[in-house]
């Protein structure tokens, strides 16, 4: 390894280039170009078979190194032909070039097997997958990149027309542009190799964490004008509110991603037609029936007030009779697997309204979550506990009825996205009312029991953590709910239990807490 070099900072003539790409959109101008300002084409394959049926003149690859192409492919610019001639520093290493007969490669064209397509693909196999990996194209385009005082590597096609503008204007390729160039190629390898990673990954939580993600766009604003923010996309995701369909509105901003998703994540659980609104991340109504308009009544009565500028997210197809509901109520956001033509000829009068189609349902939650902290990331599975009546343990005097069970699950999922302390109160698959985000339980049990609508008694208030005080119940008694849900697992457990029985509340408890902070 050299000490102390120095990179070449002046602009670079090219005099000869190496094409290998899988990908050759526009490959064929960008070789015209090149050899009519005399630069000698070296290229492999598929790409050398191109430009020479295009009249172009090429050197294949196994005549320019004197050694064929082998193991199907596997093996063709993995040389020291070609290496030497892309990763020699001009200044220092001539002798040694001279003396291997080794000839200068200035300019690198190269794209990559596709193996993020092959991947994607429903029916691939391991094997496939495998066969996708590029081993030579990366070997190229690192050496070219990092020799960028003296070779320019291009990656991505759409960069070529910046290229030949340099190559036209016959004054060399600028250092300025060499930097940005290769700059991009250290990212595409990275990402490229990190989808490799992902893919193989065999654990939620490896010894060494890779993620790619790509911008997806730039956003107006973060969650306040004054900070900037985009959004970026995994390149494995086939799912979420990034890969739908924005049928009309105006562009999501931050909080509408995170809200929508929030959404989409909480109705996406139910197995009934179902409707869940959230405002500020937390949701303000959900419920489940038999038909998805009569979900989304009652999710939007169970606090009209706070849906007011919401976002609501349905399982199910949105009706037209859901389309006139929202017609003359003011929503940021409908999301929805499809739409009527009808719901879609109603929404349109409303221009601002984001009216969002989803690809999919199927695996929107993903298996982790992660989540930054400042000089590194907190990564966790994803909450997958259900309540049934299984897991419950009654632990109170007052049995809970066997016909309740179904609005427990319910209340339980929807209980997993309420900002903690959480608590919900919820009858016959719905929500009656929602305490989020306090500090202290209590306070969290009084505004859900300020929030509830409709009739209270009889329905069921759950907590995402344990009761530490009596206190609470106290005032559950006060509001006629008779079935308690909680976790357990406080040392005051017995007190609480104690203070059930004195009211004739039934309790039981989880097992597991649900903590969303």
């Amino acid at each position: 390894m050299l000490k102390n070099p120095i990179i070449n900072t002046e602009p670079t003539n090219i005099k000869r280039a190496l094409i290998s790409v899988f990908d050759k959109k526009n490959v064929i101008e960008l070789a015209t170009c090149l050899h009519e300002h005399g630069v000698e084409i070296i290229s492999s394959g598929g790409t050398a078979s191109e430009i020479d049926s295009n009249g172009i003149p090429v050197i294949e690859v196994d005549e320019y190194t004197g050694f064929p192409e082998i193991l199907d492919g596997r093996v063709k610019t993995l040389n020291p032909f070609i290496a030497g001639g892309i990763l020699n520093l001009r200044d220092i290493h001539s002798m040694q070039t001279r003396e291997n007969k080794i000839n200068n490669i200035d300019l690198v064209i190269c794209n990559l097997y596709p193996f993020l397509e092959t991947i994607i693909q429903d029916d691939v196999s391991y094997a496939d997958a495998l066969e996708n990996i590029d081993i030579g194209g990366p070997t190229m385009i690192r050496a070219a990149a990092k020799n960028v005082g003296w070779v320019c590597v291009v990656v991505d096609p759409l960069d070529y027309k910046e290229l030949m503008s340099h190559i036209r204007n016959g004054t060399g390729l600028p250092f300025d542009y060499r930097s940005k160039m290769s700059r991009k190629a250290f990212s595409i390898t990275a990402e490229y190799e990190s989808t490799i990673s992902q893919f193989m990954a065999n654990e939620h939580l490896p010894d060494t964490l890779n993620l790619t993600f790509k911008k997806f766009q730039d956003l107006r604003y973060g969650e306040n004008p004054q900070q900037m923010a985009s959004v970026y996309q995994n390149n494995l995701s086939t799912t979420g509110i990034l890969n739908s369909t924005i049928h009309q509105g105006k562009d999501l901003s931050y909080n509408n991603i995170m809200d929508a998703d929030a959404a989409v994540s909480c109705v996406s659980e139910f197995k009934q037609p179902g409707c869940v609104v959230i405002k500020h991340a937390n949701p303000c109504g959900a419920a489940v029936s038999d038909n998805v308009y009569d979900s989304f009544l009652k999710a939007l009565n169970a606090d009209r007030l706070s849906a007011f500028g919401g976002i609501v997210a349905l399982n199910r197809e949105c009706t037209t009779e859901i389309a006139k509901e929202l017609s003359d109520f003011f929503i940021e956001i409908i999301v929805a697997p499809s739409f009527t033509k009808e719901s879609l000829e109603i929404f349109s009068s409303k221009k601002n309204l984001r009216v969002i189609e989803l690809v999919s349902l199927d695996g929107f939650n993903d298996k982790t979550s992660v989540r930054n902290i400042n000089g590194g990331l907190l990564l966790q599975e994803t909450d997958t506990f259900t309540v049934d009546a299984k897991s419950l343990k009654i632990v109170t005097d007052s049995k809970i009825s066997p016909n309740t069970y179904g609005t427990i699950e319910f209340g339980w999922t929807v209980l997993k996205y309420i900002k903690s302390n959480g608590i919900l109160i919820v009858k016959n698959n719905a929500t009656l009312g929602v305490g989020a985000g306090q500090v202290s339980r209590v306070d969290s049990v009084d505004i859900a029991i300020t929030k509830a609508s409709g009739d209270i008694k009889d329905s069921i208030l759950l907590s995402d953590a344990f009761f530490p005080f009596r206190d609470s119940i106290d005032k559950i008694a006060k509001s006629g709910i008779r079935c308690i849900i909680q976790p357990g697992g406080s040392k005051r457990d017995q007190e609480v239990i104690d203070a059930c029985n004195e009211y004739s509340i039934a309790m039981a408890f989880t097992g597991a807490r649900c903590f969303n902070h």
